[in-house]
């Protein structure tokens, strides 16, 4: 597929998504019929995060992990959510980082982003901000932001080098990236690894974990970890693999346990000193 035509898969993937939840239907990753939603976007959050959001905002997860819970946010930090859909992980950021700090969530969907706007002003938080763009192209200046997190949305990018280089660019030195993603382990058949990738995401877009780690050093990050937290067995994606044609018992052996949603993490280098006044 061409950018531009990813790019219009997942805009209209996410407008019908958050026109079913504004509707009144329950969110889901791919359709209501295909069963992906479980076991990728469910129990990812604890009712102790949940209680107190709107249900709006719950059902519109469509996530792969809590990323608002392995950031180890502090209060007065400025966090930015890539990808932020519904709002879940912008509103439960805003109130790890307290009054003092800010959490900013950037879409590029209109409905995705109303939907998200909703659950603000029903969750009375004011340190919210809700931006409209693409993360290949962060509305924010260089060097602003304490914290990026993202739920499962990078991977569906057709330019994965340019969000990372522009989560690099918005940045504080000390900066911290700190994701839930789809990634892969090992060589899997091309058809086999488009169809999994399918029922996992939609768009066939995750990296192999080591490539993920290049892409973030290029980048300029350092401290670069990938720690799986959730990993998908073919019993899982069975009766979606038989849509597909693929007998699920014949290829395990090659894909099982390969797939897998990680927390991701690297920071930004804090710059060396060279003013004798600050070094001392």
């Amino acid at each position: 597929m061409e950018t531009t035509d990813i790019k219009d898969a997942v805009r209209d993937k996410y407008a019908r998504a958050a026109q079913s939840v504004a509707s009144g239907a329950k969110g889901s990753c791919c359709s209501a019929r295909s069963g992906c939603a479980d076991p990728i976007t469910s129990n990812l959050y604890g009712s102790g995060d949940t209680d107190q959001l709107p249900e709006k905002a719950v059902l519109a997860s469509l996530g792969c992990g809590n990323p608002t819970a392995l950031a180890e946010l502090k209060p007065g930090e400025i966090v930015l959510d890539l990808g932020s859909g519904g709002g879940i992980d912008v509103l439960l950021s805003a109130r790890r980082v307290g009054p003092a700090g800010r959490a900013y969530g950037l879409d590029m969907t209109d409905e995705m982003l109303a939907l998200a706007r909703e659950n603000q002003r029903k969750a009375g938080l004011a340190n919210v901000e809700f931006l409209k763009g693409e993360i290949e192209h962060i509305p924010l200046p260089d060097n602003s932001v304490d914290v990026i997190i993202s739920n499962c949305v990078i991977n569906l990018s057709a330019d994965k080098d340019r969000v990372l280089r522009e989560a690099f660019r918005v940045l504080k030195p000390g900066g911290r990236f700190a994701v839930s993603d789809v990634v892969t382990r090992g060589e899997v058949p091309a058809d086999i690894r488009k169809s999994v990738l399918l029922w996992v995401g939609c768009v066939a877009g995750a990296l192999d974990e080591a490539e993920y780690r290049a892409k973030l050093a290029a980048a300029g990050f350092e401290a670069i970890e990938v720690e799986p937290t959730r990993i998908y067995r073919v019993a899982d994606a069975k009766e979606f693999l038989a849509g597909q044609g693929i007998d699920a018992t014949a290829v395990a052996p090659q894909v099982d346990g390969k797939f897998m949603s990680a927390f991701v993490r690297a920071t930004k280098p804090v710059a060396a000193c060279c003013d004798s006044a600050c070094c001392g």
